[in-house]
């Protein structure tokens, strides 16, 4: 797995996963799956956009601001 942060990538407008400021994945499009960090514990995930045009991961209570969100996909 790789693993890192989510960050914002305004080049594209979407949240990708950085290590070390260095880009993992430059940006997830809807629909695309992931696995991050809530309460210790690591969730299945994916990144979708709300009505109001939040970035919000399904089933986490990550909406919105996602920076800093440890995330881990699969090599």
């Amino acid at each position: 797995m790789k693993q890192g942060r989510l960050g914002y990538n305004s080049s594209n407008d979407r949240y990708g996963l950085l290590a070390s400021d260095l880009w993992i994945d430059t940006g997830f499009h809807c629909g695309e799956g992931l696995e991050v960090l809530v309460h210790d514990k690591w969730v299945r995930t994916r990144m979708e956009m709300n009505p109001a045009r939040e970035w919000y991961l399904v089933g986490t209570p990550y909406c919105g601001d996602l920076e800093h969100v440890q995330a881990r996909i699969p090599e």
